[in-house]
């Protein structure tokens, strides 16, 4: 077994890209709500490969139908629990062949087989594996999507945002057109993981070519100081005091759009202060065990799960009165490609 540390190899630092996608203006201002689709697992304790539970599967079809009402088609990146789990496979298949979401790849390497590494934190991050067993990971979950939804997957997001220096090839070589696993503002370094600090929220093409979409999740900088973050921000992540203060005094705040410990309110600054900096696609996620009580540390009761659904309500009726309009992954591409 592939025993590999932080020693091996030195973090990924994604730079700042050379080609964004020009977005028409008819494309408007747009929104994609994603799911990082898994098993429940506890956050504070070592990875292991068994003893996860799948007990969030049923309620994907009441969130479907809560996003649906509101016009939404949600992107479900899907890991091996999920779908080694029937009822989620039956649910993910009916959707997506309706048209009604997308299903993407999800890949947690500590339980997506082949099993020849050692199970750590900094082997939790997909990208740091050997190319070989990366690649072997990606087509096993790749491959069994394929056989129990009836569709073959071409939009990926790393576990953990865990992309590594051949994960872009890989992810071209077997047919893949988007990837989502950048989390712009974050640096992972400290775990092993990618540092995303230089990057920013607007979509681009890895390489400059028209092969890989990069859709990042939306994260913004509000506050005072909101323009010099650039400059701040490498001392907010060293110094988790630093970046508390500078939260707590406004002067200068990180927020990503999601309903995983981010306010309403919050998250619709957010949202204005990435429309007031033109950007014209913002992407929502939250993992998909905060749909059941008791599973992640946002959503603990159900009092919090029908505070997770209120989030919901109140920032769609936001992203509405902003006329920003949801978009499905067939058009997001098809203007992308065109653009």
């Amino acid at each position: 077994m592939t025993e590999i540390s932080a020693q091996d190899h030195q973090p990924m630092k994604i730079r700042r890209p050379n080609r964004h996608v020009h977005w028409p203006e008819k494309f408007g201002r747009r929104f994609l709500i994603s799911v990082d689709t898994e098993e429940e697992f506890d956050w504070d304790a070592p990875f292991q490969r068994e003893g996860h539970t799948t007990a969030s599967v049923p309620q994907l079809q009441e969130f479907q139908e809560f996003i649906e009402a509101h016009g939404v088609q949600p992107v479900y990146f899907i890991d091996y629990a999920i779908i080694e789990n029937d009822a989620a496979a039956a649910f993910l298949r009916t959707v997506a062949e309706q048209g009604r979401a997308t299903v993407g790849v999800h890949l947690h390497p500590w339980i997506n087989p082949p099993f020849d590494e050692q199970v750590n934190i900094y082997n939790s991050f997909a990208g740091n594996l050997p190319k070989e067993l990366e690649e072997e990971k990606l087509v096993t979950l790749r491959d069994a999507i394929r056989d129990k939804i009836g569709i073959t997957p071409t939009i990926f997001r790393a576990g953990r945002y865990g992309i590594g220096p051949n994960t872009t090839e890989l992810l071209i070589k077997h047919g893949f057109e988007m990837d989502s696993s950048i989390r712009p503002r974050f640096d992972y370094s400290g775990q092993g993981g990618p540092d995303f600090l230089a990057v920013g929220s607007e979509p681009y093409w890895w390489n400059g070519e028209a092969k890989l979409l990069e859709v990042p999740l939306t994260t913004v900088y509000s506050g005072l100081l909101r323009k010099q973050a650039g400059f701040v921000a490498g001392i907010m992540e060293k110094y988790p005091l630093v970046n508390a203060l500078f939260s707590r005094s406004k002067m200068i705040e990180r927020i990503p759009l999601t309903p995983e410990g981010i306010s309403a309110r919050e998250t619709k600054e957010a949202i204005d202060v990435a429309l007031d900096d033109e950007l014209r696609l913002l992407v929502f996620s939250f993992h998909s065990p905060s749909l059941s009580p008791g599973h992640t540390p946002y959503v603990r009761s159900q009092a919090d799960l029908e505070g997770f659904y209120d989030w919901w309500r109140e920032v769609l009726d936001h992203l509405a009165t902003r006329n920003v309009k949801p978009v499905d992954i067939s058009e997001l591409m098809r203007v992308a490609k065109d653009s």
